[in-house]
């Protein structure tokens, strides 16, 4: 039992990391990034040869890639069902779990990658504000659509931009109630391993 929940741990840790990159990818189609940064161009190569054949049945509807999103479910669902299966647990789990399961953990990946992209951006913002490095340069354009429009509400005080607290209130709500609720929704044991 502790070698299967060691090796469902790995296994976890495999599919949330591609999880992760097939995120980033939907992320960078929806905030509309350069397309020719070369990170850009690295998590497009390693995505394409699954995600070109389903965008091939899957049209983007503008921003929005419908084809990386899916199959960004898909991997968690796997991800989930495989590490139940290693720790005997599958049979305890139907497949409405498992799906609910992974809309939760792709929900809390983006979540995720936004808050520790803020935290980049912040940091960058005073060592090094005119960064043209292509990795700042992606923070900036992926942090950027969801800075704007909380700007505009709450203006800065004296040159300090106080968006930035607001947004991390917003990422941290969303987390305890959409995350929380959908890991309650899709139970025991698959709410164990939704996300790290």
């Amino acid at each position: 039992m502790g070698m299967g929940a060691g090796l469902a741990s790995f296994v976890q840790l495999l599919f949330s990391m591609a999880t992760f990159i097939v995120v980033l990818r939907f992320l960078l189609h929806l905030s509309k990034a350069d397309y020719f940064n070369p990170i850009t161009q690295g998590v497009v190569k390693a995505t394409n040869p699954v995600i070109l054949p389903l965008q091939a049945i899957i049209k983007p509807q503008g921003r929005l890639d419908l084809a990386s999103l899916l199959f960004a479910l898909a991997i968690k669902a796997l991800g989930i069902a495989l590490a139940l299966y290693l720790t005997g647990l599958l049979a305890g789990a139907g497949i409405g779990n498992i799906l609910i399961g992974s809309v939760a953990g792709v929900v809390k990946t983006i979540l995720d990658l936004y808050f520790f992209m803020l935290i980049i951006s912040i940091v960058l913002s005073w060592v090094a504000p005119q960064a043209n490095h292509p990795g700042a340069v992606l923070v900036y354009q992926l942090t950027e659509p969801v800075m704007a429009p909380v700007r505009r509400i709450i203006p800065s005080l004296g040159g300090l931009d106080l968006s930035p607290i607001f947004v991390f209130l917003g990422i941290n709500l969303l987390s305890n109630l959409l995350v929380g609720t959908l890991a309650q929704l899709a139970g025991l044991p698959v709410a164990r391993f939704i996300g790290f």
